[in-house]
């Protein structure tokens, strides 16, 4: 579990001092921004109650927090922008997150967006038929088991949303790592699977929007990457993990 931690504070200001504290926590940010213990932050005030205002900061822990931003040398303008409103503060405590989280459905999954299992199976259908006969890519299949397409559909199903048929069949992130070791993936044979899969997604009939392409090849920059990585003689096997989650990055789904 991440050991980052959520600070909270949270302030009672007159509506008559709202534009000046707003104007402090703005020049008070920049130096959050700057902060490498602080991951984000974010300044809320309510709708039902103007006076009521929530300072939300993720700090890479509790301890860089206290003993990094607070002892570097961006805190003291923090400071000198907060401290007048120190008397206003209802609550300022440190939190971790649980197991508890998750989200809505409001932001569909890549892989329900995608067309969920057919989509996939799909995709690597045609991905496999295309590297089997493709002169670089080839001899890294040579001896490809019949399944082995299913089980990287479940694969990426798994990593874009979807259900745990990979981690639940085969394994977690370990388990598909295991797979490259000893391969020596080559750079040219790299960005060749990123051009057949591409060509793939378009046969097999993926969304073929901006936003979901954008988070798809930034899927497969990634993923490649570390499998050539992991092929090499000097790669350091990761401990054991779960099959990573992607999801839609910058942009999220346009839904006119």
């Amino acid at each position: 579990m991440t050991t980052q931690t959520v600070e909270y504070i949270r302030y009672r200001i007159p509506e008559t001092q709202s534009a000046e504290f707003l104007a402090a926590f703005t020049r008070a940010a920049a130096q959050l921004a700057a902060a490498p213990q602080c991951v984000d932050y974010e300044l809320a005030r309510s709708e039902e109650d103007f006076e009521h205002y929530i300072l939300r900061i993720t700090w890479t822990s509790t301890e860089d927090h206290i003993d990094g931003f607070r002892k570097s040398d961006l805190f003291p303008d923090f400071l000198a922008e907060t401290r007048p409103y120190a008397a206003n503060t209802d609550e300022a405590r440190h939190y971790k997150p649980t197991s508890v989280r998750g989200t809505g459905a409001s932001v569909p999954s890549l892989y329900d967006w995608a067309g969920g299992a057919d989509a996939f199976a799909r995709l690597t259908d045609v991905f496999y038929a295309k590297v089997v006969e493709d002169d670089l890519l080839g001899p890294l299949f040579a001896d490809l088991p019949a399944e082995h397409a299913g089980h990287v559909a479940l694969w990426i199903g798994e990593v874009f949303g979807g259900p745990a048929g990979y981690s639940e069949q085969q394994g977690g992130h370990g388990h598909m790592v295991a797979k490259h070791v000893g391969k020596n993936i080559t750079e040219p044979q790299r960005r060749r699977w990123v051009e057949l899969i591409q060509d793939a997604a378009d046969e097999a009939g993926l969304p073929t929007d901006a936003e979901f392409r954008s988070a798809f090849c930034a899927y497969v920059e990634w993923g490649t990457r570390l499998a050539v990585y992991f092929s090499g003689p000097d790669a350091a096997r990761p401990a054991e993990q779960p099959v990573p989650r992607w999801n839609w990055g910058a942009a999220p789904p346009y839904q006119g």
